[in-house]
C-alpha cells in the first residue's frame, strides 16, 4: 500500500510542480511585488525597495487608470447585458424545436473559431471603414452623411459592438447546455396546467438556470477585466483614452508607452492585484445572489 501511494505520488509530482512554477510563484510574486518599488521586471529582488501601499496610491489617484476603470466597467455592464441577453435568447430559440436549429447554433458560434485578430480586423476595415465599409455604404444608401465610427467620439462603442458579436456564440451554447439539462417533464406539465412560453420560462428556465447564470456572468468578468486585444487593435499605435482598459494600463505602466516616462513594473503589478480582486468579489457576490437550485441537473 506504501509502494503504491509512492508512485501515486511520483506520477502527479511532475503536475504538481508545474502548476507551483507556472502559476502559483508568478501570483505570489506579482502580490509582493505589489508593495516593492521595481523599475523593471528583469530587476533582481535586491534593487527592489519597499513601497508600502504608495503603488496602489499612485495607480488609483491616476486619472488614466480611472478612465480604463470607467470603460471597463462600460463593458462590463453594457457590454454584459447586451452579449447575455441575447446569448439567453438565441439559447431559447434554439433549444424550442425550431427547423435548422443545428444550422444556426454552427453560424452563430463561428466567430469563435476565428482568430480574434482577424475578427478585428474583419470589423475595422470591412465594417466600420469610413471610406467603403458597410455601415457606412448603408448610411450613403439612406441618403445620410458617412459616419465616423472609428472616431474619438464612436470608437468606444464600435469596438464594443464588435466584441459583443464575436462572444455571443460562446455564452449561448453555456446557456444551451444549461437548457437541455432541465428536464422536458417539468415543460410538458407545464404546458398541460396551460402555462404559457414566457410562464415556463420565468417560472422554469430562470430558477433552474442560476448556476448556469452564475458561471457565465463570472466567464464575462474575467473577460472584460482582461480586455486587452480588441483595445490593442482599435488603438494599435498609441494608447486612448476611448479605448484604453485597466490591462493595458497595465501593459503601459510596464513596458512603457504613451505617456509613461518611467517604467514601473511595481505599479503594474498592483494593478493586476487590484483587477484580481475584482474578479473574486463579483464571484463572491453571485454566490450569495444566485444560489443553485435544488432542482437543478
Amino acid at each position: 500500500m506504501k509502494k503504491n501511494k509512492t508512485m501515486i505520488f511520483l506520477f502527479i509530482l511532475p503536475t504538481i510542480l508545474t502548476l507551483l512554477i507556472t502559476y502559483v510563484y508568478p501570483v505570489i510574486r506579482t502580490v509582493v511585488m505589489s508593495f516593492f518599488k521595481v523599475e523593471s521586471l528583469t530587476s533582481t529582488t535586491a534593487d527592489w525597495s519597499f513601497y508600502g501601499l504608495s503603488n496602489y496610491g499612485k495607480v488609483l489617484t491616476s486619472t488614466t487608470f480611472l478612465t480604463s476603470m470607467q470603460n471597463m466597467l462600460l463593458i462590463w455592464i453594457v457590454g454584459g447585458i447586451i452579449t447575455l441577453a441575447l446569448s439567453m435568447l438565441m439559447a431559447v430559440v434554439l433549444t424550442s424545436g425550431i427547423r435548422g436549429a443545428k444550422f444556426f447554433r454552427a453560424a452563430i458560434y463561428m466567430p469563435n473559431i476565428i482568430s480574434a485578430v482577424a475578427l478585428a480586423t474583419m470589423w475595422i476595415q470591412y465594417i466600420f471603414n469610413y471610406d467603403y465599409g458597410l455601415l457606412n455604404n448603408l448610411v450613403t444608401a439612406l441618403g445620410l452623411e458617412r459616419v465616423k465610427w472609428l472616431g474619438t467620439d464612436a470608437k468606444f462603442w464600435a469596438m464594443m459592438g464588435a466584441f459583443i458579436f464575436g462572444s455571443v456564440g460562446y455564452y449561448m451554447l453555456i446557456f444551451i447546455s444549461g437548457i437541455e439539462g432541465i428536464p422536458a417533464d417539468l415543460y410538458e406539465a407545464a404546458t398541460l396546467d396551460g402555462a404559457t412560453k414566457v410562464d415556463q420560462f420565468s417560472k422554469i428556465t430562470l430558477p433552474l438556470m442560476k448556476g448556469i447564470i452564475k458561471t457565465t456572468i463570472t466567464f464575462w468578468s474575467i473577460n472584460a477585466t482582461t480586455f486587452f486585444l480588441w483595445s490593442k487593435m482599435f488603438s494599435p499605435i498609441d494608447t486612448e483614452a476611448s479605448t484604453i482598459v485597466p490591462v493595458i494600463y497595465l501593459y503601459d505602466m510596464v513596458f512603457g508607452g504613451k505617456g509613461v516616462s518611467v517604467r514601473d513594473a511595481g505599479a503594474g503589478a498592483a494593478v493586476g492585484v487590484l483587477l484580481t480582486l475584482i474578479i473574486i468579489a463579483i464571484y463572491a457576490v453571485m454566490n450569495l445572489l444566485l444560489k443553485d437550485s435544488d432542482l437543478e441537473y
